[in-house]
């Protein structure tokens, strides 16, 4: 069954990694999701860190921040990603995802 933003009535479809057109319904692509998010585990914090400037600290944060827009800060921290791949290009990344 394909996920629910697909149909058969879609627009044209291509697998992301080589162009090829698939064809919802067909069982000739695979959806890969991928959801990729910062660290969760919490900073570990020393004496001294407790005793620095939290205030200055943070001044100097937001202004370093400010030079992004809020969608490059949402990205450092999460990221979905929805890949169509056709079958010879799925068996291929399946088995060396990263490279």
């Amino acid at each position: 069954m394909p996920p629910p933003e697909l149909s058969q009535d879609s627009v044209p479809l291509w697998c992301d990694r080589c162009q090829r057109e698939v064809h919802p319904g067909k069982g000739d692509f695979y959806v890969v999701r991928i959801e990729a998010f910062a660290d969760p585990t919490p900073p570990n914090f020393t004496f001294e860190d407790l005793t620095r400037d939290c205030r200055t600290e943070i001044d100097n944060l937001i202004a370093e921040l400010s030079h992004f827009s809020p969608q490059e800060l949402m990205d450092q921290v999460y990221r979905r990603v929805t890949l169509y791949l056709c079958t010879s290009c799925y068996r291929q990344w399946i088995e060396k995802p990263v490279g």
